[in-house]
């Protein structure tokens, strides 16, 4: 159990640190449109990794677990509420859509690198 709890404290405090470089770059770099894009997008992918966290955490643990079909139920709601969102942000015109598609990476960037860290802890570990 270990490692899992590493790992996802890795990845949450990666999601936000990149979240915001990610962010001060956009608007040091891009203001305006963009910026706001990326910041739109990673606060949909980083709000939507923590339900999903927490939810997971509540059904997976003894002695409440939840039904399949409760977790399933909850998680594509909040897919569903995610791309509605996200299509009013981008037919509205309040976001540039290749910022918002930056900011959408935060989550998937921190779970690439929390696989690359492990890969060198395990590769060293193995050296030594």
């Amino acid at each position: 159990m270990h490692i899992e709890k590493r790992l996802l404290r890795f990845i949450t405090v990666t999601n936000w640190i990149l979240f915001l470089a990610v962010t001060i770059a956009g608007f040091v770099l891009a203001p305006g449109r963009f910026a706001w894009g990326i910041v739109a997008g990673g606060l949909i992918v980083t709000v939507n990794f923590q339900l999903l966290y927490r939810s997971l955490k509540q059904a997976l643990t003894p002695p409440h677990v939840a039904n399949v079909k409760g977790v399933l139920g909850r998680y594509y709601l909040r897919f569903l509420v995610s791309g509605a969102i996200i299509f009013v942000l981008i037919a509205d015109n309040y976001v540039n859509p290749l910022g918002l598609i930056i900011g959408l990476s935060v989550v998937v960037t921190s779970i690439v690198l929390a696989t690359l860290n492990e890969i060198r802890r395990i590769i060293f570990k193995e050296a030594t």
